[in-house]
């Protein structure tokens, strides 16, 4: 496996006059969609590119744009020259961005539009392997993925001072983070990422601070309101065998790293959002083993999104490189990280979300859970929203005395079975209808009590009223209830009434 030792050198020049013949051809999210067309771009996003090929063909100066660094193709001489002026094609090989071949150029950089509501930039980052024909270098830099734009859907997008993207890689999160933030410091322990990720910011006119060097050392001493990472989590065994994706620590331990120094480097009441995963052993509870992680004083939130099978995990990672598993290579390597599983008694690999707050001084909320369903609303909100309800839950003193309202997305789910009587409910689902749509089963009791919840009666006359009719003990029944408040709080399923 090799390293690359060239840099490409996308200078202020360069950048500007790569981002005027972009701007100039309408390179950007929507004039790419609008130039495929809707199905020829969902096609490419399942990697079929012919519809959009053929879709190009009629878009001039956009069409060569998008058939170089969209779908790896190879462009004339002419046509390059007109889709890049004021930019030279000679310009933009020595710069890194093409490489001349027999027939014309073709892309030596990925550099494609990347959008958000409020506009759209570029992404540099590198060719993968379906472009290259071949296995990565190990300093590749990764475009934008599943993961990087799951973790943007995951970040909160509140206002802050000043934001750390630890180890950048393409400089996607510190893109959106300049929507929030009003400085941004980015790191990478890789030479080429801080490089790809230079140009990034510079052909996007942005201002962003780049620093060099592994893990928290380069912001030694320095704390900042919001810590966002995306971090080289994949787990197995201790070697490196891609920058973006292996951090050289066997098992979970990246994670566990990031997870137990991110707190350190907060403001008080900063927050910390990450990619991470965790093993899955025969030995203890996935939430056991991250809680571990955890520092004293921090507020916690592990969302568990998905478990792979150790086998399915190797395979997709192997090709996620480029490596096809059936190969020696791929045979040597599957069986290598399958060894490492075994010994390590691995049954599974947990993958998700984690939000982290400094809470000095206060006793810290931790909470692990499962969320595996499928949502469409992006979990930024929610994570910011669950930080709302954990400080109003640790300050709000007694919840017998709080007027609740079950919120209009809440929704009771029954699933009945006919019987000799007719029918009889077998499960009562409270179902909250927006967010990550999270569901808890309740039981006749709990459902009335929270029928009765609308505003006007406090928590502990609703639980009299309630004890009274069914014939219990209202402080039994109000100590049965209180978690389940407690839960449904936190999830945004019963909220406090306005006063």
């Amino acid at each position: 496996m090799s390293t690359r030792s060239v840099l490409p050198d996308l200078s202020d020049d360069v950048c500007a006059r790569l981002r005027e013949a972009f701007r100039r051809t309408s390179y950007d999210a929507d004039g790419v969609v609008t130039a495929l067309g809707g199905a020829a771009h969902a096609a490419l996003g399942r990697g079929e590119p012919v519809p959009a090929e053929r879709a190009t063909r009629d878009a001039g100066d956009l069409g060569t744009l998008i058939r170089l660094f969209l779908l790896g193709g190879v462009e004339p001489e002419t046509a390059v020259k007109s889709a890049f002026a004021p930019l030279s094609p000679e310009d933009a090989v020595a710069a890194g961005v093409l490489s001349a071949v027999q027939d014309g150029y073709r892309a030596a950089l990925d550099i494609r539009p990347h959008g958000d509501d409020d506009g759209s930039w570029w992404v540099v980052s590198d060719l993968d392997a379906d472009v290259l024909g071949t296995t990565v270098p190990e300093d590749h830099v990764l475009g934008v993925g599943h993961a990087s734009l799951s973790l943007i859907r995951a970040t909160s997008r509140r206002p802050v001072g000043t934001l750390l993207d630890l180890g950048t890689g393409n400089g996607v999160q510190a893109l959106h983070a300049t929507r929030h933030a009003q400085r941004v410091t980015a790191t990478d322990v890789s030479s080429r990422a801080l490089a790809l990720a230079a140009a990034t910011f510079r052909l996007n006119e942005l201002d962003v601070e780049l620093v060099h060097g592994e893990w928290f050392a380069p912001v030694a001493r320095r704390k900042f309101d919001q810590v966002v990472c995306n971090p080289p989590f994949v787990v197995g065994p201790a070697r490196v065998d891609y920058t973006y994706r292996d951090s050289g620590l066997a098992g979970d331990d990246a994670s566990a790293l990031v997870i137990r120094q991110l707190p350190g480097f907060l403001n008080e009441g900063g927050v910390g959002q990450l990619l991470a995963s965790w093993l899955h052993t025969g030995r203890e509870d996935w939430a056991d083993r991250v809680s571990r992680w955890l520092p004293a004083e921090t507020d916690a939130w592990f969302v568990q999104r998905d478990v792979a099978d150790p086998a399915l995990y190797v395979g997709t990672w192997l090709r996620d490189a480029g490596l096809d598993p059936r190969s020696p290579e791929g045979r040597v390597k599957a069986a290598a990280w399958l060894d490492w599983f075994s010994a390590n008694d691995v049954r599974g690999i947990g993958f998700g979300f984690v939000t982290l707050r400094r809470a000095a001084g206060r006793t810290p909320t931790v909470v692990c859970e499962d969320l595996r369903q499928a949502y469409d609303d992006p979990l930024g909100p929610e994570a910011a929203g669950w930080l709302d309800r954990v400080d109003w839950l640790r300050n709000s003193g007694s919840l017998l005395d709080v007027r609740f309202v079950v919120p209009d997305t809440v929704l009771l789910e029954s699933v009945e079975e006919p019987g000799d009587e007719g029918w009889t409910t077998t499960i009562r689902r409270l179902h909250r209808t927006d967010g990550p749509g999270w569901q808890h089963e309740v039981d006749d009791l709990a459902a009335r009590l929270l029928a009765g919840c609308r505003g006007t009666l406090p928590l502990e006359d609703l639980i009299e009223l309630l004890a009274a009719a069914q014939g219990l003990e209202a402080s039994e029944l109000a100590a049965a209830a209180l978690p389940v408040v407690r839960e449904l709080v936190r999830h945004g399923m019963l909220v406090p009434a306005a006063r």
